[in-house]
């Protein structure tokens, strides 16, 4: 979905973040289907990578248990 100026400052919107692969690929995809129909204005879809320091502390939380460098999955 797009943002127009007009849309984007008449309402709040709802921007989940999902680390890709938490805790699989499939349950991401569930997830992704689960936000989309409750509603989500965009979702934002993190790529988890072995050296997070320029992510926010919250980011980097969530992706701290899981990478998928090592783990064998590929896009």
């Amino acid at each position: 979905m797009c943002f127009d100026k007009k849309h984007f400052y008449a309402k709040v919107a709802l921007i989940p973040y999902v680390t890709t692969g938490d805790p699989d690929l499939p349950t991401t995809a569930e997830a992704l289907k689960v936000l989309d129909s409750c509603g989500s204005d965009i979702i934002e879809l993190g790529v988890p990578y072995s050296d997070p320091l320029a992510d926010g502390p919250v980011i980097q939380a969530a992706g701290c248990c899981y990478t998928l460098i090592g783990k064998g999955d590929q896009f």
